[in-house]
């Protein structure tokens, strides 16, 4: 017999006023954050424990969330970092062979509200035609006005450097899973490529795709100087996905300028943003994001369309990086820039490692291995 849910009222009031009334599956108290919406029809464990979600309230479009519960394999982090979660149905009696724990419990457990019966298509609806905006979940107020000032006041997402919050906070390697040392090894192995991970809320996918490429993975905190970098002989970086405003982060795109052009280098999302900046371009904020596993993005090399995993609300503009770098992916829905390509680095917005999402353009972990393999030959 299936257990009755316990229903907690809560509230969603979003800085233009709008007013939804749902109930809290998960968690209690208030929280606030940027809203916005995946389209993504299944990986909720994955969206939920993405770091670039910090500083966000999540909506999910897909109804039913919760069916298979959270395991241990599909972790993306090690923690959930968005600020609330916000479905149509929450299924409570969850049921999977890999299952340890359902969504309720994995979200009290790192002090997150999760909230349904919300009316997820008008939500959406509101943010695709208004754009992105502030909000603020509550389960202990129904005072509406008060809520509405507080979200107002609520900074938002331009201008804010997210990245501290979720960077590692010391050096480690990866191996099979995110395995801590006290001391990064000196030493290369000669039969490894080694890539210095600049980590600005990398997804853990990043990491098994390097060190499935037959990669030496270290991973690094995202203040680390380009010196510091070039110090550990790496023979690529790269830069991970991350939150937050790209602008934000100038100690970043300074580090990116000093390693560009003297060892291969690769970004993916955030990292993409760096090297646009880097290179002298700037980044701008889109209405209401990419945040799903089915953009289109055409490969204007081979003309193929590739179905692609994305997740950002910052674009490079394109036009800033004119006779810079060859922009050599675009978006076929609302055709922003989704990659740049120069001789020694290349950078996507969207995220090749996927999870969730279809695997079309994991080739590039393997370009990414095949220039560092010409660059070492070059060298020896």
């Amino acid at each position: 017999m299936p257990l009755l849910k316990k229903e907690r009222r809560a509230l969603l009031v979003l800085e233009d006023g709008s007013v939804f009334e749902g109930n809290a599956f998960a968690g209690s108290g208030e929280t606030m954050g940027e809203v916005v919406f995946n389209t993504g029809m299944t990986g909720y464990q994955e969206v939920i424990t993405d770091p670039s979600y910090k500083g966000q309230i999540v909506t999910m479009t897909y109804p039913l969330v919760g069916n298979y519960g959270i395991n241990d394999e599909d972790m993306e982090s090690a923690g959930i970092h968005l600020e609330g979660f916000i479905v149509r149905e929450y299924q409570s009696n969850p049921s999977n062979w890999r299952m340890k724990q359902n969504l309720k419990s994995f979200l009290e457990n790192y002090g997150k509200i999760g909230i349904e019966g919300i009316d997820t298509r008008a939500l959406t609806r509101r943010l695709r035609l208004s754009g992105a905006m502030k909000g603020i979940i509550s389960t202990e107020s129904k005072d509406i006005e008060s809520m509405l000032a507080k979200v107002r006041a609520y900074p938002g997402l331009i201008g804010r450097d997210l990245v501290r919050e979720v960077t590692c906070s010391s050096p480690y390697v990866w191996k099979e899973g995110a395995h801590y040392t006290e001391k990064l090894p000196s030493r290369k192995t000669a039969k490894k490529l080694r890539v210095a991970v600049l980590d600005c809320g990398v997804k853990y996918n990043i990491l098994r795709l390097l060190k499935k490429n037959g990669c030496e993975v270290l991973v690094l905190p995202a203040t680390t100087k380009a010196d510091e970098i070039l110090k550990l002989r790496p023979d690529g970086v790269l830069l991970s996905n991350g939150p937050g405003d790209p602008a934000a982060l100038p100690y970043i795109v300074d580090t990116v300028r000093n390693v560009i052009g003297k060892i291969p280098v690769f970004g993916i999302c955030l990292g993409h943003q760096m090297i646009g900046q880097a290179i002298g371009g700037y980044t701008e904020k889109l209405k209401f994001g990419h945040h799903g596993i089915n953009q289109p993005v055409k490969n204007v090399d081979t003309g193929r369309v590739e179905i692609t995993s994305q997740n950002h609300g910052f674009v490079v503009v394109p036009e800033s990086v004119d006779k810079k770098a060859k922009k050599n992916y675009h978006n076929l829905n609302d055709h922003t820039s989704e990659g740049l390509q120069m001789p020694q680095a290349f950078s996507v917005q969207y995220h090749p490692e996927a999870a969730p999402g279809p695997h079309d353009t994991e080739y590039l972990f393997e370009k990414f291995v095949q220039m560092m393999k010409k660059e070492k030959r070059k060298t020896t």
